[in-house]
């Protein structure tokens, strides 16, 4: 499975417009031009961008720090680059818990690595809900657009309807949305898989149970490597007898242990659990308690 850290998030860069001096502070006379010139949601908007690009360059050494070998230094960089990095920007969080969870995993702190990655699938699970409201909204809005177009009168001439219809363009927001939504799978699929990786080696029943179904929506994903592929249906084959016994063993420990309770409690009657009987119901897959009138302890 490739554990190469993610993305290379563009910077956004200050608000279009300001001279260089506003940039880089120049002389004072600059300084105070700037801060006259600047409405609230310029301040804002420099602001952020000053955040996000303060985070990438945490990112960029931490990423460095990966590359190298340096996985807990580079587990500092990220999260030093998630502290300045706004937490509402759900992709870039993503991206940065990611790769943290593939430095745990590279350091086999198996626990770790399975709690970003899981950080990371809800911040991506939030970003597209935000995505699928404001789609949403777009679309109501485009049939708005349409019925106030069919109620008005178009008069097409003769040679324009010889023409034939009018050549489509690409709509850039159109195609900055699909780039959108196939930098949010590639993400999902890589924190999936290492989730994926780090429960398996975790083990326990419900623990494996949830690496299943990591696996499960991997190989549903259209997006993934063929080496990941590979990985993704070896698992689905392999996980799958290590959970019925991992279930197995953890059932046969409760039992025990509700055995040895059981005991002490039935002692000063005489009794023990030995004088009952657990059935199972096949249809059910339920338990029922039958007493057996066996002789208890003595």
């Amino acid at each position: 499975m490739a554990t190469n850290t993610d993305d290379k998030t563009n910077t956004p860069t200050p608000a279009a417009g300001l001279q260089k001096g506003e940039q880089d502070g120049g002389d004072g006379d600059i300084k105070e031009q700037s801060q006259e010139r600047f409405s609230p949601e310029e301040e804002a908007a420099s602001t952020l961008a000053s955040m996000v690009a303060d985070s990438n360059a945490h990112k960029a050494e931490a990423n460095t720090l990966f590359t190298s070998g340096k996985y807990d230094a580079a587990i500092n960089k990220y999260d030093e680059a998630i502290a300045v990095c706004p937490n509402y920007l759900d992709y870039e969080v993503a991206v940065l818990r990611s790769n943290i969870s593939a430095c745990h995993l590279k350091l086999e702190e198996w626990k770790d690595a399975a709690t970003n990655a899981t950080t990371a699938l809800d911040a991506l699970d939030r970003l597209e809900r935000q995505e699928k409201e404001k789609e949403e909204e777009q679309q109501a809005a485009k049939a708005k657009e349409d019925e106030d177009d069919a109620a008005e009168i178009e008069i097409v001439s003769a040679g324009a309807a010889k023409a034939g219809p009018a050549v489509q363009q690409d709509d850039p927001a159109e195609s900055a949305r699909r780039k959108r939504q196939d930098d949010i799978a590639r993400i999902r699929a890589k924190a999936l898989m290492r989730r994926a990786r780090a429960r398996s080696e975790l083990g326990g029943w419900s623990v494996l149970e949830g690496a299943i179904e990591d696996y499960k929506k991997l190989a549903a994903m259209t997006n993934l490597a063929p080496a990941d592929k590979k990985i993704v249906q070896s698992q689905l084959r392999v996980l799958p007898p290590r959970a019925k016994a991992a279930q197995e063993k953890e059932t046969a420990e409760m039992w025990g242990k509700l055995k040895d309770l059981g005991n002490g409690l039935l002692k000063p009657f005489g009794l023990s659990t030995d004088s009952f009987n657990m059935v199972k119901d096949d249809k059910t897959g339920g338990y029922s308690l039958n007493f057996s009138g066996a002789s208890g302890s003595k």
